[in-house]
């Protein structure tokens, strides 16, 4: 569950004061919202995850000054956006992610031929699926892109936080996210139509072939 703007800076507070289990909560709270910023500016995991803990040492060094605890979230990201923008700035690695990458699925090692082969089958479909579904995504503008990805965080950020890690006026953010969410859905379904349309050829060529054999 994400935390409320009052018990955030209740937290802020408390780890202030030298409360170890405030700070823990913070990092928990917080850390999807760091991370994809990071990550949305394209950077190589080694330099995403220097930048992760550059934002968390900052926060430590400032813990006890910080002036609207309340708002942290968008502290975190305005500091995540910025170390980001340093680090690919400065010629730091920067690699194309390769989400459909991230889909890991279960071991068969002990299932039956049978299970194993319906867990391949939906283990291909998913990764088709997921293929095609970052394929669409690569195809949405800069801006797109990296608004879904700080939007779909671990802990869902707010609007303000959203506006703080990609310099956007807070009013934009709903009327944007509709937009990219329009334009994903409509190049989804030129993925999926592409992809049915050669699956019918292939049919097609494979009858053919059937009957010359």
């Amino acid at each position: 569950m994400a935390v409320q703007q009052g018990g955030a800076g209740s937290l802020v507070k408390a780890a202030a004061a030298g409360d170890d289990a405030a700070w823990e909560a913070l990092v928990r709270s917080f850390s999807g919202l760091v991370w994809s910023i990071a990550r949305g500016y394209r950077l190589s995991s080694a330099d995403a995850a220097d930048v992760f803990q550059t934002v968390w040492l900052r926060l430590a060094e400032h813990l006890g000054r910080i002036e609207n605890p309340d708002h942290i979230g968008a502290w975190l990201a305005t500091t995540a956006r910025r170390e980001s923008l340093r680090v690919a700035r400065s010629g730091a690695r920067t690699v194309a992610m390769d989400d459909a990458g991230l889909l890991e699925f279960a071991q068969t090692d002990e299932a039956s031929p049978e299970q194993a082969l319906l867990q391949a089958e939906q283990a291909r479909f998913d990764a088709e699926r997921a293929t095609r579904m970052w394929r669409a995504f690569g195809e949405l503008s800069v801006r797109c892109q990296e608004l879904l990805r700080v939007l779909i965080a671990t802990q869902r950020p707010s609007y303000a936080e959203v506006a703080a890690a990609l310099d956007l006026p807070v009013g934009s953010i709903g009327p944007t996210r509709a937009r990219c969410l329009k334009q994903l859905r409509r190049r989804l379904a030129g993925e999926v139509s592409e992809a049915e349309s050669r699956a019918h050829i292939s049919q097609g060529e494979k009858r053919r072939e059937d009957r010359r054999a």
